[in-house]
C-alpha cells in the first residue's frame, strides 16, 4: 500500500515539475540528512519503547547538523513522512490507554517569534492520520492542499495521542524541542499539541539524545 501511494505521488510530481512554470522548481525532503551514527531507527519495539506523545515537536540538532528542519527556501509542502517503530500488542496497549487513544500524527508548520524567547507561531497544518497500519514502515503521505511556507519556517510533527516515531541511543548533540511548559517537561499526562492556527506558543522543553523520524517534500521556484 505504502509502495503504490509514494509510486502515484511521485509520478503526480513529476507531471507537475513538466507544467511551464514549474520545470525550474527544486525538490527538498526537509529532514532527511546522511547516515547517522546510531542508525536512526525508531525504538519500539525494543526496550525502552518510548514514543513522542501529546504534544508537537521539532528537531532541533542532529549532531553536527543544526537546524534540519527548518525551512531553507519559500514554497510549498506536498507531501511528509514518518518513519514508525513495530510495537508489539501489548506496547500498543499501554500507550493507547495512557496517552489519548490511537496512534495518530500530522505535521504543523511553525514562524519563530523574537520576543519571547523560545516562541513559535502556528501557521498551518496537516490533517491528522490514524498510524496503526504503517507500523513497522516509512509511509509517504501526499497533502490534498498543499502548505505554502516561507524560507526560515520550521516543519514539526504534532502528535495528540501518541507516536512510535522516536529514535534513541544519540549523544548530547543530538536534541529535539516541544511545545510543553517549563514544568511539565517531564511528563506526558497533559495535552500540549499546538493546534490552533495563528497562535504563539513557547516551545520551553529541550530533550537530548534521541531524534523525531519524520520529514516533509518542498517543491520550491526561483
Amino acid at each position: 500500500m505504502i509502495k503504490r501511494t509514494n509510486i502515484a505521488f511521485l509520478a503526480s510530481l513529476a507531471l507537475l515539475l513538466a507544467v511551464p512554470g514549474f520545470a525550474t522548481a527544486t525538490i527538498t525532503e526537509v529532514g532527511v540528512i546522511p547516515p547517522t551514527t546510531p542508525e536512526t531507527t525508531p525504538s519500539c519495539p525494543a526496550s525502552p519503547c518510548l514514543a513522542v506523545s501529546r504534544t508537537t515537536g521539532f528537531q532541533v540538532k542532529v549532531g553536527k547538523v543544526h537546524s534540519p528542519l527548518f525551512v531553507p527556501r519559500t514554497g510549498s509542502i506536498v507531501a511528509w513522512t514518518i518513519t514508525l517503530g513495530k510495537p508489539n500488542a501489548t506496547q500498543i496497549k499501554f500507550f493507547n490507554t495512557n496517552e489519548g487513544g490511537e496512534s495518530e500524527a500530522g505535521i504543523a508548520v511553525l514562524r519563530p517569534q523574537k520576543k519571547p524567547n523560545l516562541t513559535y507561531k502556528l501557521i498551518a497544518q496537516s490533517p491528522l492520520l490514524k498510524l496503526e497500519p504503517y507500523f513497522g514502515k516509512s509511509a509517504q503521505f501526499p497533502l490534498a492542499s498543499t502548505i505554502k511556507v516561507k524560507k526560515g519556517d520550521i516543519i514539526a510533527l504534532t502528535v495528540p495521542s501518541w507516536a512510535p516515531a522516536l529514535a534513541l541511543g544519540f549523544g548530547n548533540d543530538t536534541s529535539w524541542r516541544a511545545s510543553r511548559p517549563k514544568a511539565q517537561c517531564s511528563s506526558t499526562s497533559a495535552q500540549t499539541s499546538h493546534t490552533t492556527i495563528g497562535s504563539n506558543i513557547q516551545y520551553y522543553c529541550l530533550y537530548q539524545t534521541a531524534r523525531l523520524t519524520y520529514s516533509a517534500t518542498l517543491v520550491s521556484t526561483p
